[in-house]
């Protein structure tokens, strides 16, 4: 980790120091320590060293022959702010990783290493170490290490207690294993990964539909509050994936974030064909009928904005599928056969939706 400041006020005639410039070394140092013993749960084979270093090493497994680092990097947008608004900071960490990790994973990589970055404008040791674990624990559930990453307080540049969070995966995969979609052909189908929640995407339109409602964060959305049901961390896709990879059946993969399903699935398909998706192949959750209902959004711009209760969809022959689901379901997904690819009808968008 490097260097964290922390604001204090001057006072007139006061002997100017780093400390009263706003940074403050001590606090940084506790956070060092309260970190070391986080990432030390995370240690895998690779890594070399520890946190506390100018930079982390960490050296190719052995078992790998011609490997390709396959890297992602990524925030989690404004569920910070419903982070902040609900005092709970222990998960937003494992979202900060969950969206790095299943990028890459999309192409086969197995995640190895993570790094991350928080700022904040005032360094509150107990909060921050509340965040660094939930980003250990979010390493752990995808097998990766963590090892290193750089805290800063920048005073003047947050309010409050404000702070923001980036990560940064680096994965590996063998080259003639990568998965790029390319052999992707008419007929073959189409799986869809339950989500978890909302994950990291779309807290923007989220908070104008809490601002429309007046809602509250602590009433009743079916068995649990809404604050819980908006605050569950993104699904890690990793370990389910990496063993259904060992099948060799899988054609293609999509990480639903950003752009939903509409505009997701489309980036690992041929240009020439189109992902057909019924609508009615999965049950829609009590958050995204609650989020629907409340703010009046459209069924599309829905699709087009979150995830819709799926979080990865991966693409496989329509004779593998039924061994396929098996597979994945042993290792605690949930799956629904939510579709298949079809031929493209000359410039149509490639994720047709349909009801039957």
């Amino acid at each position: 980790m490097g260097r964290y400041l922390s604001e204090q006020p001057i006072v007139a005639n006061e002997k100017l120091s780093y400390k009263a410039a706003g940074v403050d070394i001590d606090a940084g140092e506790e956070l060092v320590k309260n970190i070391k013993p986080l990432a030390a749960k995370t240690k895998r084979d690779g890594v070399v060293g520890g946190i506390g270093g100018f930079g982390g090493l960490f050296e190719i497994p052995k078992h790998y022959k011609q490997p390709i680092l396959v890297t992602g990097t990524d925030g989690v947008g404004t569920k910070l702010r419903l982070a902040l608004d609900l005092d709970r900071h222990n998960t937003i960490g494992i979202d900060l990783v969950a969206m790095s990790v299943n990028d890459i994973l999309v192409q086969g990589a197995e995640p190895l290493f993570f790094l991350d970055y928080f700022s904040c404008g005032k360094l509150d040791v107990e909060r921050a170490t509340e965040v660094v674990s939930g980003i250990a624990k979010g390493c752990e559930l995808s097998g990766c290490a963590l090892i290193g990453g750089e805290t800063a307080e920048m005073p003047g540049m947050y309010a409050g207690e404000e702070y923001d969070l980036a990560g940064f995966a680096v994965g590996a995969v063998e080259k003639h294993k990568i998965i790029s979609g390319k052999n992707i052909s008419t007929g073959d189908a189409l799986l869809g990964l339950s989500s978890s929640g909302a994950h990291s995407n779309g807290y923007s339109l989220i908070r104008k539909i809490l601002a429309k409602s007046d809602a509250k964060l602590d009433q009743q959305i079916g068995e649990r509050t809404l604050g819980d049901l908006l605050i569950e961390p993104t699904r890690i896709y990793v370990n389910s994936i990496l063993n259904a990879l060992t099948t060799e059946q899988i054609k293609g993969l999509a990480h639903i974030t950003g752009g939903g399903i509409i505009e997701n699935v489309p980036r690992i398909l041929p240009k020439h064909l189109t992902a057909e998706i019924n609508l009615q192949s999965w049950p829609t959750s009590d958050l995204f009928e609650w989020l629907q209902t409340n703010g009046n959004v459209e069924k599309e711009e829905m699709l087009r904005v979150f995830n819709y209760g799926i979080g990865m969809v991966v693409v496989c022959a329509a004779e593998h599928a039924r061994t396929l689901i098996q597979t994945l379901e042993s290792t605690g997904e949930t799956v629904f056969h939510i579709g298949s690819v079809v031929n493209r009808k000359g410039t149509e968008h490639q994720t047709r939706l349909t009801n039957t």
